[in-house]
């Protein structure tokens, strides 16, 4: 299939630093290139890809400091897309909805995944006007918010299998991965941590719209002892950081449209101790890749308990539900029954 494939310009694809959708649309792809198939990314400059790159811009617009209206490239992104849509069997976006009122009437098939979060009220009056357009979750509980969209289907995210290698063994410390902010719950993964007596390390950006909850409620438990900050990391330090824990920490306090992490630490063989929100018991197998749990005290249970599991085991599941094979395989049956669904042949198929 000749596929575009349309991404964020807030991060490079992948990204260098933190970006999980950008590094979702990475995996995929280059999936699909392995898989045969002709892909056009549209992305930053900086981006590297086996597919075919259409730069709308030179760098990532988060390390471009000349940018401030961050909508324009997106615009200049979408005028240049609307130029060439005729040579695509199917458009995939990843920006929200920004593109939705030009796909409408054009004959082009295309879906849109949406990979944030879909309980803001404004939101619903926007895809109530757009019934027809097709799009895709991250996970069942994502789409609850929304339940009356067009939903073509769920494909949980993959990863390489080569990515983050298995680690049979732990180094004796518990970690929290992700961003500061209050609904990722970095200030319970430090209580947890201090109640069990063991170390936690913390690796995780501070956006600037949450550095005054950083301030106010996580810098002074990060001078308490055990506890250890070491920043945001890159993929090669994410390997080792998630490798030598015991478990992951994801104490979130809100319902998460899938979380990454999780299946990160998974294929390093690292459980995790979740609390029950949003997509986690979609993600986790309870009793096996971790503990799904309702709050800080039974996460303090789960952390006692974690050496009952078995970290071959751990990667094992992940192997089996969250590669990125796997992952396109998913998207693929979606783009050709769309495809199918809106009379347009496709014009070759790998």
């Amino acid at each position: 299939m000749r596929i575009a494939q349309v991404a964020p310009l807030a991060e490079a694809v992948p990204p260098l630093l933190y970006g999980g959708t950008e590094r979702i649309v990475s995996y995929l792809t280059e999936e699909l290139v392995a898989l045969g198939h002709d892909v056009t990314l549209f992305a930053s400059g900086d981006s590297r890809t086996a597919a075919r790159l259409e730069a709308v811009t030179s760098r990532a617009l988060r390390l471009d400091a000349s940018i401030r209206d961050t909508v324009a490239p997106h615009v200049l992104m979408l005028s240049r897309l609307t130029e060439r849509l005729r040579d695509f069997d199917i458009v995939h976006f990843h920006i929200d909805h920004l593109h939705l009122p030009l796909m409408r009437g054009r004959g082009v098939p295309f879906l849109t995944t949406l990979h944030g979060r879909l309980d803001l009220p404004e939101i619903a009056p926007l895809f109530r006007a757009h019934p027809e357009s097709p799009f895709v979750s991250i996970s069942d509980a994502q789409r609850r918010p929304l339940a009356f969209a067009n939903w073509a289907g769920t494909v949980l995210h993959g990863l390489p299998p080569n990515l983050l290698p298995f680690s049979p063994r732990d180094r004796g410390y518990l970690a929290f991965l992700g961003r500061i902010s209050p609904e990722k719950g970095p200030d319970a993964a430090i209580r947890i941590a201090r109640a069990a007596g063991i170390p936690l390390r913390i690796a995780a950006k501070v956006d600037n719209a949450d550095r005054a909850y950083f301030e106010a409620v996580v810098r002074p438990l990060l001078d308490q002892p055990g506890v250890e900050f070491v920043g945001e990391v890159d993929e090669a330090q994410k390997a080792e950081f998630l490798g030598g824990a015991m478990a992951l920490l994801f104490p979130i306090q809100w319902p998460e449209p899938f979380g990454l992490v999780m299946i990160e630490a998974m294929a390093c063989g690292t459980p995790v101790i979740a609390f029950n929100r949003g997509s986690v018991p979609e993600v986790m197998e309870d009793g096996e890749t971790g503990f799904v749990v309702e709050d800080e005290t039974g996460a303090l249970g789960a952390v006692q308990r974690i050496g009952t599991l078995d970290r071959s085991a751990v990667r094992a599941a992940f192997e089996r539900r969250f590669t990125a094979r796997r992952m396109a395989e998913d998207y693929l049956a979606l783009y050709r029954r769309i495809a199918a669904t809106q009379g347009r042949p496709v014009l070759r198929v790998a």
